[in-house]
Order: C-alpha cells, then structure tokens, then sequence
C-alpha cells in the first residue's frame, strides 16, 4: 500500500507547498534515475523504435493528438 499524505503530515502543507515538494521529489528521482545505466535490452528496444520512426516519421501520432484524446476522456 503506498503511503499516504496524512502519514507524512503533508496533508496539512499548502497547496503550493505540496507542489514544490512534488517537483522537489520528481527532480530527485529524476536525478537518481539518470545515474542508472540503461541495459542493452532496453537500449536495443529504444535503437529499434527510434529506427522505425526515422524510416516512416508519419507512422507516429504527433504529442498534441495524444494529449488531446487523453483529455477528452477524462
């Protein structure tokens, strides 16, 4: 179960605060995740779709049409 904001007593920090707090833990993991090597099975993953996108670039769905299908259904 993860834990919640009343567990951590962040329920009580404004709302601005929780967000600084947020992007305060999102830049650490961020940070810690860039340290981490990336494993030859991912890299060849990421080799081989990045290939495809470059032999057919209208393959893809451009961010804008994807942000705004996830917007219309929530």
């Amino acid at each position: 179960m993860s834990p919640t904001l009343q567990q951590f007593g962040l329920d009580a920090l404004s709302p601005g605060d929780r967000f600084a707090l947020a992007q305060a833990l999102w830049d650490s993991v961020h940070d810690a995740l860039d340290q981490q090597p990336i494993s030859p099975e991912v890299r060849a993953e990421l080799e081989r779709r990045l290939a495809l996108a470059d032999a057919d670039p209208a393959r893809g769905t451009p961010w804008e049409v994807v942000r705004a299908a996830a917007r219309a259904r929530s």
